[in-house]
């Protein structure tokens, strides 16, 4: 049977068990991770299961460290995800976070847009740092995400995006992510990619200023491959600023949508 350590794939015989693997190939390893969960007890292993041997406090060789930063995976979830390319339009509050959780994931390639440059208000709920105020938020944040997973393809668009670039700009990515702060800008974002692209799928954000609860914000279908999130009222205005917490949340059924149709399911 065929068992992979540290994304390595080794035949090994029936029967084999997990201290045998760990003693072959990393006795010292503090963290034991089969099937994206991490263990203490031996146990039998079987074909097709993967083990990731971490050493805490160890940097480890550039070759393993790719697949040591997705041990904790579902199996099976990183060669799809790492396959996939992502667009986001603007990488404000929603954008960043976004961005830096599909990092995270693994994504393989990232597209991101936006012509805006950091600045002081926008540290209470964006993805960026003090030293980073007057940078261009596309290249302060292929920074950011190059410190995260420098395995992940970052291009960059410092543009106001408009119907004249998106088509081309966009045309590689497998999801569209509208992270805009105008009603106007989503509205052109989306029609423009259902137009050019019918059945590209996007994910939308919509009511999520304020700090109401954090429940109300939900994902949903709007129509044939456009996905919505938030609480479909909660817009910024005088007296209901963005703050951190609530963005967060609907930054990250965002980015769970993105995950669950790169993986084939309906986001929800």
């Amino acid at each position: 049977m065929v068992i992979y350590v540290n994304e390595d794939g080794f035949e090994v015989h029936e029967g084999t068990r997990l201290s045998q693997v760990r003693m072959h190939f990393r006795p010292d390893a503090d963290v034991v991770i089969v099937n994206g969960f991490p263990v203490t007890d031996d146990l039998p292993l079987a074909d097709g299961d993967r083990i990731s041997l971490i050493k805490k406090g160890e940097a480890p060789p550039q070759e393993e460290l790719e697949a040591l930063m997705v041990a904790r995976h579902t199996p099976g979830v990183h060669a799809k995800v790492k396959a996939a390319t992502v667009a986001i339009a603007g990488v404000g509050g929603l954008g960043s976070p976004i961005a830096i959780a599909l990092c995270r994931t693994g994504v393989g390639r990232l597209i991101l847009a936006d012509f805006d440059v950091v600045e002081p208000s926008n540290l209470n709920r964006q993805q960026y740092f003090v030293d980073q105020i007057g940078l261009l938020k596309v290249e302060a944040l292929q920074d950011n995400l190059k410190r995260i997973n420098p395995y992940v393809e970052v291009d960059i668009h410092p543009v106001r995006l408009t119907e004249r670039h998106i088509p081309e700009l966009f045309a590689p990515a497998d999801v569209v992510v509208e992270a805009f702060d105008g009603a106007d800008q989503k509205a052109m974002l989306v029609n423009c990619c259902r137009a050019t692209w019918p059945d590209k799928p996007v994910v939308s954000g919509s009511g999520l200023a304020g700090h109401g609860p954090s429940n109300d914000i939900t994902t949903r279908r709007a129509m044939t491959n456009l996905y919505m999130v938030g609480d479909g009222e909660a817009e910024a205005r005088q007296g209901q600023g963005l703050m951190a917490p609530r963005v967060g949340v609907a930054a990250h059924h965002q980015a769970n949508a993105v995950l669950r149709i790169i993986l084939g399911e309906e986001p929800a």
